[in-house]
């Protein structure tokens, strides 16, 4: 029996939930095809039905998950500053780095995303870029250009310690990415906005 367009759609969804899942489990090279189909509960070659290439589904899956980090990260910079610092935080906790699902495709795939195709490079340049922008538009600043020089910096921090934290081997060192980072997260946020002095002409 043919399926209709929604069961089909729902399976798309599906086969990319859980190649996104794999690929940040296992890592882009070291997962196949064959593994993805079987832990969406579906046959291998029923894959191409939906996708032309493994390189279409790994810009496609890897899109669709940042999308949903975008979309917590936006809703933190709506609630302010406090949210905003709150969510950065959770992201650098050691709860969510030592998961080996990594908090995103950046943490879990930053080398190798480095090194990937250009199709899924120019997908995740596109949600990074989406990324900073949600996070300046949902902050509604005066000053456009240093929200983003903020968003930017913040988001190099965070990833960059998070990545760092997962890679040594040392539980000191690790730490110690984690722990810094959020000083400067913290320290960056609490510094008040210095007031511009009129002259009295005393």
């Amino acid at each position: 029996m043919k399926k209709s367009r929604e069961e089909t759609a729902e399976t798309r969804k599906r086969i990319l939930d859980v190649a996104a899942q794999e690929f940040r489990r296992n890592g882009i090279h070291e997962t196949g095809l064959a593994e993805i189909m079987a832990a969406a509960g579906l046959s291998h070659g029923g894959f191409y039905r939906h996708f032309a290439s493994k390189d279409q589904l790994v810009a496609e899956a890897l899109a669709a998950d940042m999308d949903c980090y975008i979309d917590s990260a936006a809703a933190a910079a709506g609630g302010g500053e406090k949210s905003l610092l709150e969510h950065y935080l959770d992201y650098l906790s050691h709860e969510r780095c030592d998961d080996r699902l990594g908090p995103c495709a950046l943490t879990a795939l930053g080398s190798e995303l480095g090194r990937a195709n250009e199709e899924t490079r120019r997908a995740i340049s596109q949600s990074i870029d989406k990324l900073v922008s949600a996070l300046v538009a949902r902050r509604r600043p005066k000053d456009v250009a240093a929200a983003k020089a903020d968003a930017i910096v913040s988001l190099a921090l965070v990833v960059g310690a998070a990545t760092l934290s997962r890679i040594v081997d040392d539980p000191e060192l690790s730490d110690a990415f984690l722990s810094e980072a959020k000083k400067r997260l913290a320290n960056t946020r609490a510094k008040p906005q210095r007031k511009t002095v009129t002259p009295t002409g005393e």
